[in-house]
């Protein structure tokens, strides 16, 4: 069974951008893998943007920089 865990930052992911991203997810492993789509268990972690960065910054601080 294919497990999928997407990261995406807690800036108002809407109920029909996470059903998109799963439905994306769910075709590239039905696609490449060749994988049942009801075999695949997909997970959305909303994380703060101080939970992850770029190149050693975390997100606030790298879009603050470079806007």
């Amino acid at each position: 069974m294919p497990y999928v865990n997407i990261k995406v930052t807690d800036e108002g992911v809407t109920v029909e951008q996470k059903t998109q991203l799963i439905k994306g997810v769910t075709d590239l492993l039905q696609d490449v893998l060749s994988k049942d789509p009801s075999s695949t268990f997909v997970v959305i972690d909303e994380v703060p943007l101080t939970d992850w960065g770029v190149g050693g910054m975390n997100v606030a601080d790298w879009r603050a920089r470079n806007s």
